[in-house]
């Protein structure tokens, strides 16, 4: 599944701007399909200057309501007008905010951006290969030029449309945090990256019967080797390793660190880590495979207590996830409008 707790819809209306937490639209846009509702679908496919959004930047836009943001509250109500207004003609439309734009319209920022409004019909081939995707964990890509779209695979072959007006999206799997572990901190990173968006999942080997605590997770109660090879590890998985236990801890860097995740980190003393590196060295594990572990593990932020060591591992999770995209989209093949990857919770 996609989403436990269901996708966030809401409106530029609202008191308070819950639709604007959300920063990827697959979930609504499954709902929305599944009821057999036509969306008009928003990509920010170009900006100048201070925009608050990056290129990519996505809003789904339903017949009473929204999900996502692209400026932080400057354009949304205009776009939602926008948006129904394809849903009902079918008509796509390029708008320009900002610089160059209308002038009852500006970003306070002094930018500029540029947006596609589509509309997507319940029945869309195109809409439904990304769902599929999406459920297998695979990375797609969308093409559109308003009109017509479809969704390939990583390594599909995009086809010469001789239309300089495609935009190409890249939907990377959603970013999924793995927390090995039963202390307070681990019960506090699941609670962050749920609130954050990720797919969260917690191993605590021959723990009680009961779920923990925190709604919208995953609970394995196998070893970490078995609860892991049943994961599965892939590139946009991040393996938190919080045991507090020599064996089980050894177990989980084995299964973790030679395997495809996008993040392995490790909680502990950093005096005893030499030993604990020596040992991963001599059951086998490459020097490769040992320096991808983080540990200590979090970004340097001086705090102790549960929620603000999560807070430090999560960040770096995050600031790891957005360099690995990074390299992703420095090696892809150049698109005619745009070509980029969503941020960490798509």
């Amino acid at each position: 599944m996609m989403e436990e707790t269901g996708p966030v819809i809401g409106s530029p209306q609202d008191d308070w701007p819950l639709f604007g937490l959300v920063d990827d639209i697959r979930p609504a846009l499954r709902a929305e399909l599944d009821r057999n509702r036509a969306v008009a679908l928003v990509t920010l496919f170009a900006a100048q200057g201070g925009a608050p959004r990056g290129v990519g930047a996505q809003m789904l836009v339903t017949s009473d309501g929204a999900s996502g943001y692209l400026s932080g509250g400057c354009v949304e109500a205009d776009i939602v007008l926008h948006g129904r207004a394809v849903i009902a003609d079918g008509q796509p439309r390029w708008l320009v905010y900002g610089q160059g734009g209308p002038i009852d319209i500006r970003l306070p920022c002094g930018g500029r951006i540029e947006v596609l409004i589509e509309r997507v019909l319940p029945d869309d081939p195109a809409a439904a290969r990304l769902i599929t995707l999406t459920e297998a964990r695979q990375p797609a890509l969308w093409l559109t030029n308003g009109r017509e779209r479809m969704c390939l695979t990583e390594q599909g072959q995009r086809p010469a449309t001789g239309d300089d007006d495609v935009v190409v999206r890249r939907f990377d799997p959603r970013q999924r945090v793995v927390v090995l572990g039963a202390d307070p901190m681990s019960l506090a990173l699941c609670a962050l990256a749920t609130q954050a968006g990720a797919e969260v999942m917690l191993v605590r080997p021959n723990g009680p019967l009961s779920p923990p605590p925190v709604a919208g997770i995953a609970y394995h109660r196998s070893s970490p080797s078995e609860a892991l090879a049943t994961i599965g590890l892939d590139p946009w998985t991040a393996v938190v390793i919080a045991l507090h236990d020599e064996i089980h801890d050894h177990a989980s860097l084995m299964a973790a660190l030679p395997s495809a995740a996008g993040y392995v980190g490790l909680l502990g003393s950093s005096r005893r880590l030499p030993g604990k590196l020596e040992r991963l060295r001599m059951a086998g594990l490459s020097d490769d495979n040992i320096a991808r572990l983080k540990a200590p593990i979090g970004l340097s932020l001086g705090g102790r207590a549960p929620w603000e060591i999560a807070t430090a591992i999560y960040a770096e999770i995050i600031a790891t996830a957005h360099a690995a995209q990074h390299q992703r989209t420095v090696r892809s093949e150049p698109a005619n409008r745009i070509d980029t990857v969503p941020a960490v919770s798509a």
